[in-house]
């Protein structure tokens, strides 16, 4: 059958509905549209023998002798307490009991996808913030992080040599892993405004006709890790009309989407939207707790096609076999506990903690690089990403990482020079810098510092 799979619609709304959406009934992709997607590897991979009749162990009736896991009497911990402050009042605490049952799951090996009581309250979670329903083709997986779930959906739809499609910058934690599948980074310019899908466009619609055309294109869409940028709708929604004009599939990865901290409600998500303007299946979404629980809890997770998703566990199963199970015992009663409400309240305070990051880090810039770079306000995540002016030439571009990796760091400020996101590791004038840690004196100190290097570099005094 064709891979490509007509609703009846264009993919994208008008404009002037672009602001009141609607949802009607869901179209989605049927399981065999994949085939075309996956790896040669992916292909290749054999389900675990073992991990794969798990679920038969709980057939009433049924006496295993199946898997070879260690008994529960000898492990030493009997209960788990621990304290979480409350999401309705940060100042107060609370004390908190792994349920036993939870707790003897969490112990033991566990399902490839994740501990039950989580993913059910997981499946619930991308229902009310996303709008999607189960029985819709997708479900989810609980990861070692988002970074896990990046690296196995890579590996499962990318085979060496592709080409793939990746913002310009982008996330300096995926270069490597296309580079170890000497991928060709198709890069894709962005602006304050998310991808620029004129240049998505240009690069598809002259496509050479010899040579395959990229299956996916990755992105991260709230608080751009490093431009700090947020896709509007309208370019969602246009880059969206793409993946179905040119058949790619969208790998959304938002670590950052509840640090979202902007004055306008935020904008649905790719996996919303998706739903909403035509024939769902053509995004597979990364989720990270990294930023609003614990950063070395490793608890991520991934939600998608029914097909992607058993690509990504058959890897899992033969190469960490399963997240924690006991970290996610963890994180299961903190979210039992709190309940969606709470949940919700907890990511707005943490948003609210790093939009007065946000504004203190620039305040610094205003007061000390002011003339001396440019800069877009981040509505979301925790970056600023500013383009040094190295010179009074505007139309010369200069090299950030001449002075950050050296003069910079010698004069007592580190940050990263935006090279290290360009794939073809071009010469740009742009840097990162993240807000997330310091306070008010240390920030401005550190901008104080930048500024004295720039002016010398422009061979001006301080």
């Amino acid at each position: 059958m064709s891979t490509t799979i007509s609703s009846g619609v264009d993919g994208v709304l008008p404009k002037d509905s672009a602001t009141s959406i609607q949802s009607s009934a869901v179209e989605v992709l049927p399981p065999d549209f994949y085939d075309a997607f996956l790896s040669k590897i992916a292909k290749e991979r054999k389900p675990s023998p073992i991990r794969g009749l798990f679920p038969l162990e709980k057939t009433p009736g049924v006496i295993s002798l199946l898997a070879g896991k260690p008994n529960a009497a000898t492990f030493p911990f009997t209960s788990l307490h621990f304290n979480t402050r409350l999401p309705s009042d940060p100042s107060k605490e609370v004390s908190l009991t792994v349920d036993s049952d939870v707790l003897s799951e969490g112990l033991q090996y566990s399902g490839t996808d994740g501990i039950a009581p989580l993913l059910s309250w997981l499946f619930d979670l991308q229902e009310r913030q996303h709008s999607r329903k189960r029985g819709e083709g997708w479900r989810l997986s609980v990861t070692a992080g988002s970074q896990d779930a990046i690296y196995k959906a890579i590996q499962a739809l990318v085979d060496p040599g592709d080409a793939v499609l990746v913002e310009k910058p982008v996330y300096a934690g995926v270069i490597p892993i296309f580079e170890s599948l000497h991928c060709e980074m198709v890069e894709v310019e962005t602006d304050g405004q998310g991808i620029d899908s004129k240049s998505l466009r240009s690069i598809l619609e002259n496509w050479p006709s010899s040579k395959a055309r990229p299956r996916v294109l990755y992105t991260v869409p709230y608080g751009c890790n490093p431009t700090g940028m947020t896709a509007t709708l309208e370019r969602r929604l246009e880059v969206l009309e793409l993946s179905r004009k040119y058949n790619f599939l969208i790998l959304e990865d938002d670590p950052y989407y509840y640090l979202y901290f902007g004055d306008a409600p935020r904008i649905p998500s790719y996996f919303t939207l998706e739903t909403q303007t035509g024939v769902a299946g053509r995004v597979l979404r990364f989720d990270s707790f990294s930023k609003i629980l614990s950063a070395g809890i490793r608890i991520g997770f991934v939600t998608g096609p029914n097909p992607l998703l058993r690509a990504i566990d058959m890897h899992t199963s033969s190469a960490n076999l399963q997240a924690s199970s006991f970290a996610q015992s963890i994180v299961f009663t903190l979210l039992d506990a709190w309940g969606y409400d709470g949940f919700l309240a907890h990511t707005h305070t943490v948003s609210q903690f790093y939009r007065q990051k946000r504004d203190v880090f620039e305040a610094a810039l205003h007061r000390q690089l002011g003339g001396l770079a440019e800069w877009d306000t981040p509505e979301a995540g925790m970056f600023f990403w500013f383009k040094l002016l190295l010179s009074d030439n505007s139309e010369e571009e200069g090299d950030s990482a001449a002075i950050i990796q050296t003069k910079a760091f010698e004069g007592g400020v580190l940050a990263l020079p935006g090279t290290v996101f360009l794939p073809n590791g071009a010469k740009t004038a742009y840097v990162r810098a993240s807000f997330s840690l310091l306070g008010e004196e240390e920030v401005n100190e550190a901008l104080r510092r930048l500024r004295e290097v720039i002016l010398k570099e422009r061979g001006q005094s301080a």
